[in-house]
């Protein structure tokens, strides 16, 4: 099962990212992701909480400007996996197309897919609609 979501933002995808990678300030505008700690690079273990939840996934994906994706589980593999990732499209007019998403996987998928599909991806909605205010009206 996938959710995804997508949203333009007008500004560079350089800027994005430096918005979208500064882990420490998540608590003061992501709405979603409430704290991300750790070294976050390829083939690292993280801790991201999201919502009342803390996982602790393992980082598949971090290149600059352009992507960043981790794989979370709940438990032990096979239950109830989680691939999360964000990509940033850089589109022509120098905007950023931000894709926001996530594919699950396991046994207890079916259980939580009305949840997923409802509060889930609102979820995803918030925090790009607050990446995408804090990238249009910053100044860097």
């Amino acid at each position: 099962m996938t959710i995804e979501t997508q949203i333009h933002i007008n500004a560079s995808a350089e800027k994005v990212w430096n918005i979208f990678t500064d882990f420490e300030k998540y608590p003061k505008w992501n709405p979603f992701v409430k704290s991300l700690t750790g070294e976050v690079a390829e083939g690292n273990q993280i801790s991201a909480v999201l919502a009342k939840m803390t996982f602790k996934p393992i980082v598949l994906k971090f290149q600059k400007n352009k992507e960043f994706r981790w794989l979370g589980k709940l438990f032990f593999k096979g239950l109830f996996d989680g691939e999360h990732y964000f990509i940033l499209q850089e589109n022509e007019d120098n905007s950023t197309t931000f894709i926001h998403g996530e594919d699950f996987s396991g046994i207890l998928v079916g259980l939580f897919k009305k949840k997923l599909e409802t509060e889930t991806k609102a979820g995803f909605r918030e925090m790009n609609e607050a990446l995408k205010k804090r990238a249009e009206h910053r100044n860097e």
